[in-house]
C-alpha cells in the first residue's frame, strides 16, 4: 500500500492502537499506586507507557498526515464549495470539517510526543548504562 492511498487502516491495526492508547494511558496512571504497592514495577510499567505512547502517537500522526494530504492532493475544500447537489448547509459542514483536519496542528502533537517518548527512553538508558 502506497503512501498515496485512500484506503483505510486495517480493522486490527485501527482496534490495536485503540487498545494501546488506552493500556499506556492506565499504565502511566498505574506508576503512581506502583510506587506504593510494587516499586519493583514502576520501571517497566513507565517503558510500557513510553513506548506504547511512541507507537501510538507515531500511528496518529501518520493518520492526520495521510487525512491532510488527501484533502490537500485532491482539492476537496474546493471541490466541495463547487459542489450544488449539496444543500448549503451540508456544503457548510463538510467544508467545515475539511478545514478542521486541514488546519489542525493535532499532527504536531502526535509527533512532538512521538519525539519525547523516543527522547525519554534514551535518557533513562543513559542513567541506567552511564551512572
Amino acid at each position: 500500500m502506497s503512501d498515496k492511498s485512500i484506503t483505510l487502516s486495517p480493522r486490527y491495526k485501527i482496534y490495536g492502537a485503540f487498545i494501546l492508547g488506552i493500556s499506556t494511558a492506565v499504565a502511566l496512571r498505574a506508576i503512581i499506586v506502583l510506587q506504593h504497592i510494587e516499586p519493583s514495577w514502576v520501571r517497566p510499567a513507565w517503558y510500557f507507557a513510553v513506548l506504547g505512547n511512541f507507537l501510538f502517537f507515531y500511528y496518529r500522526y501518520q493518520i492526520t498526515e495521510k487525512r491532510k494530504r488527501a484533502i490537500r492532493d485532491h482539492r476537496l475544500i474546493e471541490k466541495v464549495e463547487e459542489l450544488d447537489s449539496l444543500s448549503e448547509g451540508d456544503r457548510e459542514v463538510l467544508i467545515y470539517l475539511l478545514n478542521s483536519i486541514r488546519k489542525s496542528p493535532e499532527h504536531l502533537n502526535y509527533l512532538i510526543i512521538f519525539v519525547f517518548s523516543l527522547v525519554a527512553i534514551a535518557i533513562d538508558l543513559g542513567f541506567v548504562f552511564f551512572s
